[in-house]
């Protein structure tokens, strides 16, 4: 199993938490068993950029984006070099620090 710490945020989880996921899950997938309700509009499928996280470290231990990933990162609010899409990101051996950034652009937000 892999870890992954989620840094503090302050509406998913404010004290920050600590994951397991299998390689080959995505970070989104390993959240969101873990009742981190990270919002994921697109329902996975690459089609949007509410499920972003910048990966403070292991980065390097996944796979490199694609280009459509690539092209949603750059809608992304707050994009930084080590951004990902946490429905994409597919975790490998390497533990992970992942922060949630504050803001979301979520375009068909049903919560008012």
């Amino acid at each position: 199993m892999t870890r992954i710490v989620v840094l503090p945020n302050e509406n998913l989880c404010p004290e920050g938490a600590v994951v397991e996921a299998e390689p080959g899950e995505s970070v989104c997938r390993a959240l969101l068993r873990n009742h981190i309700e990270i919002e994921h509009a697109c329902e996975m499928s690459c089609a949007c950029t509410t499920c972003h996280v910048i990966v403070r470290e292991g980065y390097d231990s996944m796979g490199e984006p694609d280009e459509l990933e690539d092209d949603y990162l750059d809608k992304a609010w707050g994009l930084e070099p080590d951004s990902r899409l946490s429905c994409q990101a597919i975790v490998a051996d390497e533990d992970l620090v992942v922060e949630i950034p504050r803001y979301t652009i979520n375009m068909v937000s049903e919560r008012h």
